[in-house]
C-alpha cells in the first residue's frame, strides 16, 4: 500500500476515534484510571473541617496562623496496549474482521490516554513478540502506534498470550494500565496473567465473532484453522456435532472466566458484528461505580 493510502486510512481512524473520545468518552477515562499517587500542590490557611494531620507545622510556626498542605493526585499514567495479531484475527462473518475492530478500540483508548496527558506504549504479539513501541506522549506518537496497528504484517500466525505477558512484565517496570486485546482462543496463560494483574491494572478486551459461539445447521462445511492451516470438513447439521460444539464453547468460556477471575482482571467483551461503544461504556461505568 502506498504512503498516501496509508495516511488516509490512519487519518480516517483518527477522526472516527477522536470523535468518540470527545463526544462519548469525555471524562470517563479520566474519572476511572487513577494516577500513581499524590503530589504536593500548595499550602493554604487551615479551614474548618480540614484534617489536622495535614497541618504544615513549619509554616504555621513562622506565620502564627495554621496552614495545611494540599495534595493532588498525580494523573500521569502509562497505558500499554498488548495486542494479539495472530491469524485468527483475520476472521469476520459480517461487516468487519476481528482485527479491524481491535485496531479501532486500541485507537480509541490511545486517544483517550493522550487527551489525559498519559503515555501510550504498544506490544504486538503472535506466538512471538512482533513489535514493541516504548510508551511516550503526544499525538505524533499515537499516530505511529496507530500505523503499527494498521500495517504491521506478522511474521507468525500462532498465539502465545503467556509469552506476551511475560515480556510485558520484563519491559514495563512501573505500574501501568494494560489493555490485553485478543480473541483469547488460546490457553495456558493463567500464571502469567496473575503476575501481570498484581503489577498492573490489567483489563482483558476480548474481540470475537458470532460464528465462534454459534454455527447454523447448513450441512457440510470445510473449515481451515487460520493459525495452523489445518483443514477439515464437518456436518454442521449433525446433532452430535452441534452438541459437541456447544459443550466446547461453554468449556472455553468457563475456563477464561475462571482465569480472569483468579487474576482479578476485568473483561470487556466485544463482538465484531456489533458496535463496540456500549461494552466500553459499560466497563467505564462499572469501574466508576466500584471506585465510589
Amino acid at each position: 500500500m502506498i504512503a498516501s493510502e496509508i495516511l488516509r486510512k490512519v487519518r480516517r481512524i483518527e477522526i472516527t476515534t477522536r470523535g468518540l473520545v470527545n463526544e462519548v468518552f469525555s471524562g470517563e477515562y479520566h474519572s476511572v484510571f487513577q494516577g500513581r499517587g499524590m503530589n504536593f500542590a500548595e499550602v493554604r490557611e487551615y479551614q474548618y473541617g480540614d484534617d489536622i494531620r495535614s497541618i504544615d507545622w513549619n509554616v504555621t510556626a513562622r506565620t502564627g496562623t495554621p496552614f495545611v498542605k494540599v495534595f493532588e493526585e498525580e494523573r500521569e499514567l502509562t497505558v500499554m496496549l498488548v495486542v494479539d495479531v495472530s491469524a485468527s484475527g483475520n476472521f469476520g462473518t459480517r461487516v468487519r474482521m476481528k482485527g479491524d475492530v481491535a485496531v479501532e478500540i486500541c485507537a480509541l483508548l490511545a486517544f483517550s490516554a493522550i487527551k489525559n496527558n498519559d503515555k501510550v506504549g504498544l506490544i504486538l504479539f503472535s506466538d512471538r513478540i512482533e513489535k514493541f513501541v516504548p510508551p511516550r506522549k503526544g499525538r505524533r506518537h499515537v499516530l505511529r502506534v496507530l500505523r503499527e496497528l494498521l500495517y504491521h504484517r506478522p511474521d507468525r500466525s500462532g498465539t502465545d498470550i503467556r509469552m506476551a505477558l511475560e515480556y510485558l512484565t520484563r519491559v514495563t517496570r512501573r505500574r501501568a494500565v494494560v489493555f490485553l486485546v485478543s480473541d483469547f482462543l488460546a490457553g495456558g496463560f493463567g500464571r502469567a496473567l496473575n503476575i501481570a494483574g498484581r503489577r498492573h491494572d490489567t483489563i482483558a478486551v476480548r474481540v470475537r465473532d458470532r460464528r465462534e459461539a454459534e454455527l447454523p445447521p447448513i450441512g457440510l462445511v470445510e473449515f481451515e484453522d487460520a493459525e495452523t492451516g489445518e483443514r477439515f470438513v464437518v456436518n454442521t447439521s449433525d446433532r452430535s456435532f452441534q452438541e459437541a460444539f456447544g459443550r466446547n464453547r461453554a468449556a472455553v468460556e468457563e475456563e477464561l472466566e475462571r482465569t480472569l477471575r483468579h487474576g482479578k482482571v476485568d473483561l470487556i467483551d466485544v463482538r465484531a458484528d456489533r458496535p463496540y461503544v456500549r461494552p466500553l461504556m459499560r466497563f467505564f461505568k462499572e469501574r466508576e461505580r466500584r471506585r465510589r
